[in-house]
C-alpha cells in the first residue's frame, strides 16, 4: 500500500515540475542560520578572489578592464535560483575569454551581443533536452584545447609582464614580436610582475600542503591555521593589492617604474537592451552582419561554456553526492548570459578555481553566489578608482597563476603508453597544434576527428574468429549499417578461401545489442552467397530485440539456437531443414525438446 501524498494529506507542496525547474525551492525551505554563516564565509572568499580575476580576464577578452567586473555579479545572482551545484560560481573565465577575443574583435557591443546570443542558444537546448550534445565532445578534444589555451594564454600575458607595447595578439606573430623585441623590457614590471608570480606559486604551494587544524588544538593554532589559509586563498587579491600599494607608493614620490592599469569608469552599468547593430566609420553594421562575423562563435561558445560548467559542478557533485542535470545547467547557464547581457556581460560559464574555493570554504548552498555578486557590486561603486593603481604585470601574473594548472602533461604521456588509446592521441594532438592558429579551428577539427574514429570503430567492429569444422564469428559490438559489409568480407574470406570448407558458419550475437535495416539486407544477401556454395549460416545467442526483428523480416534459410554449443552440435544440419530442428523463436522454446534448450 502506497503512502498518501502532501496533497493527499491536505498539505500543498510545490508541484514537482517547479521543484525542478527551479532547485532553490529544494534547499531554501530548510535554510539555517549554520548555513548562512557558512555561505557569508565562502561568498566573501570567493569575491575577493573573483574581482583581481575579472580585471585581469577583460584583459584576455581584449576588452576594457570594466567589462569583467559587468560580467562578474549577474551570473552569481541567477545560479543561486537555477543552479543545481551548491559549490559552482558563474563568472569570465580564462578559457572564455580567449574564446570572445577570438570572436568579438575587441570590440564590447560585440561581445555583450555574443553573450546574449549564446545565453538564447543555451536557454533552447536546455527546453529542447540537447545536454547529450556534451557526450560528442571527446575528453582528448577538451584536454588538447585547454592545452594549448593555457599556452596561449600565459604568452598572451608575457607582454606585460615585460612591460612591452604594441605586440600582435596572433599566437605566432606573438612569439616572434616578443623575442625580437626583449631588449625593450622594462624593468620594473619584469621584477613585479616575476616576484609577483613567485608569491602566487608559493602560496599555492602553501596552500596545498597545510595540514587541517583540529578542534583539539590551541587557540592560537586555530587562529593561525585560519589566516594562513585565508592568505592562500585570497591570494589573488593579496597580491594585487601588495602591487596597487607598492605603484602608488611610487607615484607619490614622483616615479612610476610599472604600467599600470589606468582610468576605469566608476558605477553600475545601465540595465538595458545589448545593441543589434553597432556604429562604424562608413556606416552602421546590422544584426546580420555581426552574426555572420562571430560565425562558428555561436556554436562554439555555447558549448564551451556549457561543457565547462557541467564538468566542473560533475567533479564537485561526486565528491558531495549529488546528481547534476546537464538540461537544468543549460537553462541557468542561457539565463546568465541573457540577464548577464543586459548588464554589459560577455558570456560566461563555471570557473574551476573559484568553484574550489567555494567548496573549501564549505559553501552549503548556491546562496553563496549572492554575497560573491554584491561584493563584485560594491567593488564597481565604491573602488573603481583604487583600481587605478593596479599593475598590468601584477594582472597578468594573477592570469598566468590561474591557467598554468590547465595544461595537462599528463594525458600525452598516458595515451603514448597506452596502446589501446593510442588513436585518441590523433584528436588531442589534432586539436591542441590547430588551436595555436585558431581556436575555432583547433576545435571543429578535434571535434570532426573524434567523430570520424568513433564512425570508423563502427564501421569495423571487432570480430573474433575461430577456424574448424565449424567457422565461429563473434562480432564485439552492435551491428550498423556501416559494419555489414566489413561482416560479410570476414565471413566470405574465412569460409570461401579456405582449403577444406567448414560445415557450418556460426554467427555469435551475443554482443549485438541492436541492428538495424541495413543489416538485415546484408544478412539476407549473404544467407543467399553461402547457400550458393552449400553452405550454412546459424545465428546462436541472439538478444530478443535483435532475435524478433530477424523474425519479423523472414529470412529465407534463417536458423538460431539458443548457445553456440548447440548450434555447433547441429552444425552439420542441412540448410534446408535437416539434422536438429533449430531455437526458432523464444515463444516457441517452450515446445522444443528439453535437450535443445540450456
Amino acid at each position: 500500500m502506497s503512502t498518501p501524498g502532501p496533497r493527499e494529506r491536505g498539505q500543498s507542496c510545490p508541484c514537482p515540475e517547479v521543484r525542478t525547474r527551479l532547485p532553490v525551492l529544494r534547499w531554501l525551505p530548510r535554510y539555517s542560520l549554520a548555513w548562512l554563516q557558512l555561505d557569508l564565509i565562502a561568498g566573501l572568499t570567493v569575491g575577493l578572489t573573483v574581482v583581481p580575476q575579472a580585471l585581469a580576464y577583460a584583459e584576455v577578452a581584449g576588452l576594457p578592464l570594466q567589462y569583467g567586473l559587468y560580467s562578474s555579479f549577474m551570473g552569481c545572482f541567477v545560479y543561486c535560483f537555477l543552479g543545481t551545484a551548491k559549490d559552482v560560481t558563474l563568472g569570465p573565465t580564462a578559457i572564455m575569454s580567449l574564446l570572445v577575443s577570438s570572436y568579438t574583435f575587441h570590440e564590447p557591443v560585440y561581445a555583450i551581443l555574443l553573450a546574449f546570443l549564446s545565453g538564447c542558444i543555451q536557454l533552447a537546448m536546455g527546453l529542447l533536452h540537447l545536454g547529450f550534445l556534451l557526450d560528442f565532445i571527446s575528453c582528448p578534444v577538451i584536454k588538447g584545447f585547454t592545452s594549448a589555451a593555457s599556452i596561449t594564454i600565459s604568452f598572451n600575458q608575457i607582454k606585460n609582464i615585460l612591460g612591452l607595447q604594441g605586440i600582435p595578439r596572433q599566437f605566432f606573430l606573438q612569439v616572434y614580436e616578443t623575442l625580437r623585441r626583449i631588449r625593450e623590457t622594462r624593468a620594473g614590471d619584469a621584477i613585479l610582475g616575476l616576484a609577483c608570480l613567485a608569491a602566487l606559486a608559493g602560496l599555492r604551494a602553501m596552500k596545498s600542503r597545510l595540514p587541517r587544524a583540529a578542534c583539539v588544538e590551541p587557540l592560537a593554532a586555530r587562529v593561525s591555521y585560519l589566516i594562513v589559509w585565508t592568505s592562500a586563498t585570497a591570494r589573488n587579491a593579496l597580491v594585487v593589492l601588495f602591487a596597487g600599494l607598492v605603484a602608488y607608493s611610487f607615484q607619490v614620490m614622483g616615479s612610476q617604474p610599472f604600467t599600470l592599469t589606468g582610468s576605469i569608469p566608476r558605477g553600475l552599468p545601465a540595465f538595458q537592451l545589448p545593441r543589434f547593430s553597432m556604429a562604424a566609420p562608413n556606416g552602421t553594421i546590422p544584426f546580420r552582419s555581426m552574426v555572420e562575423d562571430m560565425g562558428v562563435g555561436l556554436a562554439v561558445v555555447p558549448l564551451m561554456g556549457l561543457l565547462e560548467t557541467v564538468a566542473i559542478a560533475k567533479a564537485f557533485a561526486s565528491q558531495n553526492d549529488y546528481r547534476i542535470d546537464p538540461n537544468q545547467e543549460l537553462l541557468a547557464m542561457g539565463f546568465a548570459n541573457i540577464l548577464g547581457s543586459f548588464v554589459s556581460s560577455y558570456p560566461i560559464t563555471g570557473s574551476f578555481g573559484r568553484t574550489a574555493v567555494n567548496a573549501q570554504s564549505g559553501v552549503c548552498t548556491p546562496a553563496g553566489g549572492l554575497v560573491t555578486g554584491t561584493l563584485v557590486l560594491l567593488s564597481l561603486a565604491y573602488l573603481t578608482s583604487l583600481f587605478y593603481y593596479i599593475p598590468k604585470a601584477a594582472l597578468a601574473a594573477v592570469i598566468i597563476s590561474a591557467v598554468v594548472p590547465l595544461f595537462d602533461a599528463g594525458i600525452f604521456r598516458t595515451l603514448w603508453r597506452v596502446k589501446s588509446e593510442e588513436l585518441d592521441l590523433v584528436p588531442l594532438c589534432v586539436t591542441f597544434l590547430l588551436c595555436f592558429w585558431e581556436v575555432q579551428y583547433g576545435i571543429v577539427a578535434g571535434v570532426l576527428v573524434s567523430g570520424i574514429l568513433l564512425l570508423y570503430s563502427i564501421a569495423r567492429p571487432p570480430i573474433k574468429v575461430s577456424e574448424g569444422n565449424v567457422l565461429l564469428l563473434q562480432p564485439g559490438s552492435s551491428l550498423h549499417f556501416p559494419a555489414i559489409e566489413c561482416l560479410r568480407d570476414a565471413v566470405c574470406s574465412h569460409a570461401l578461401a579456405a582449403a577444406s570448407p567448414p560445415r557450418c558458419i556460426i554467427l555469435d550475437c551475443r554482443h549485438i545489442s541492436s541492428i538495424d535495416y541495413t543489416v538485415v539486407v546484408g544478412l539476407a544477401e549473404l544467407l543467399q552467397e553461402l547457400r550458393k556454395h552449400g553452405l550454412s549460416l546459424a545465428f546462436c545467442s541472439l538478444q530478443d530485440p535483435v532475435l524478433q526483428v530477424l523474425l519479423s523480416a523472414d529470412l529465407e534459410g534463417f536458423q538460431h539456437f539458443p548457445s553456440r554449443e548447440e548450434a555447433e552440435r547441429c552444425g552439420g544440419a542441412d540448410p534446408g531443414g535437416g539434422g536438429a530442428a533449430p531455437f526458432t523463436s523464444t515463444s516457441e522454446s517452450l515446445l522444443l525438446p528439453a535437450g535443445l534448450i540450456q
